[in-house]
């Protein structure tokens, strides 16, 4: 099985998918460094061992992520 980064450096991660009624803040992916606007559904990864460090993803990047592929 592939392993990425994100699982590298942080372990087991936890993800949410958020709904966009959910979504009432803009964050940026740290997949692509594109701006997630408020009201876009998206992924919350959350390290198990280390929760402050909590990123919100856009879905295709959280999915691509272990295959290193960019935008």
């Amino acid at each position: 099985m592939a392993r990425d980064i994100w699982t590298d450096l942080y372990g087991d991660v936890d993800t949410r998918r958020v709904q966009p009624y959910e979504a009432l803040k803009e964050y940026v992916c740290p997949g692509c460094n594109q701006e997630i606007p408020a009201g876009m559904g998206h992924t919350v990864a959350v390290p198990r061992e280390a929760p402050d460090l909590r990123r919100h993803w856009h879905h295709a990047c959280w999915e691509r992520r272990a295959t290193g592929a960019t935008r």
